[in-house]
């Protein structure tokens, strides 16, 4: 793992850190580039600003990890309302939650009904749910729960990680299921033994996990979705659809707030159907990290913000 990532990793996992960033105004004016605030309106209001682009959205309040119980409910609580708000300024927004924000560290059974419930609530107002996949230790709950949701509620989507080396099972393992699958890289500090650590390999693993969702999304067997900023490894996802035969309705990319912003307006312009993941809260540190780590230049961006 390249240093400056792997730094920046361990930064996102120091609990002083932490708590010095939340309480930093310098840190959070860093933090704009990624996120337009850390409250419910700040989020709908750059939302409402984005939709007019022709881009549709995603929204995810920052946090993970709960550790009681009616803190998972709150949560819950706060996404049902907040699918109301979403629907009374007629956005095109979906939801997007981690299970460990719903009690998946307390108990499954229970983590499985708030996602029910809101599942349900996101299809009664026009909207859908996402399932974050969290690191490696969480798959096989992730999956399970998307499992069971996808019997009721079909346009619930899945985040998968290509630089995990088990993906292409995950993968195979959902196919009969027709699955709505966004992939991604992956941001999280894995052990070797379970993820690849050079960019490159995880950059070939990711073409060949999309070229076999676009290969099923040609026969209507997975809705894939591209989650990425790599624009040259978009433009060979592009030409592979093409090639396939898959229509640029037929898959989506998403992209996140503040990034690529640019791009993301050119490739709606080209007809591509481009979503982008506008995320809120104050619990925002260790994405925050995370989203640094992910490109360890952004952190020049972060020296202008704080700075310029």
């Amino acid at each position: 793992m390249p240093f400056g990532r792997s730094i920046l990793l361990a930064a996102a996992r120091n609990q002083t850190l932490n708590d010095f960033a939340l309480h930093s105004a310098i840190v959070k004016r860093a933090t704009r580039k990624f996120m337009p605030g850390e409250h419910p309106e700040d989020a709908l209001a750059a939302g409402a600003a984005i939709a007019a682009t022709g881009r549709g959205l995603i929204f995810t309040q920052l946090g993970e990890a709960i550790t009681n119980p009616e803190a998972a409910i709150a949560v819950r609580d706060h996404y049902l309302g907040f699918l109301d708000q979403i629907r009374a300024k007629n956005l095109p927004a979906h939801i997007s939650v981690k299970p460990t924000q719903l009690g998946l560290d307390l108990s499954f059974d229970e983590c499985e009904r708030h996602l029910q419930t809101l599942a349900a609530k996101a299809e009664q107002t026009g909207s859908a749910l996402w399932l974050d996949m969290e690191d490696s230790t969480y798959v096989d709950r992730t999956i399970d729960l998307y499992v069971a949701l996808k019997q009721n509620h079909q346009s619930t989507g899945i985040a998968l990680q290509a630089y995990l080396y088990r993906t292409p099972d995950d993968l195979s393992r959902l196919m009969p299921l027709s699955p709505v699958v966004r992939l991604v890289k992956g941001a999280y500090d894995e052990p070797a033994k379970v993820a690849f650590a050079k960019k490159s390999d995880t950059d070939s693993a990711y073409f060949e996990l999309a070229s076999t969702m676009l290969d099923a999304a040609h026969s209507g067997g997975c809705t894939p979705i591209f989650g990425t900023h790599d624009l040259a490894l978009i433009k060979r996802i592009v030409e592979r659809a093409t090639a396939t035969g898959v229509g640029k309705d037929n898959y989506q990319i998403h992209m996140l707030y503040g990034i690529r912003d640019s791009a993301q307006t050119r490739l709606v312009a080209e007809g591509h159907t481009v979503k982008t993941l506008v995320s809120y809260g104050a619990a925002w540190y260790r994405w925050y990290m995370r989203r640094l780590a992910e490109r360890p230049a952004n952190i020049l961006f972060v020296a202008k913000s704080i700075f310029g």
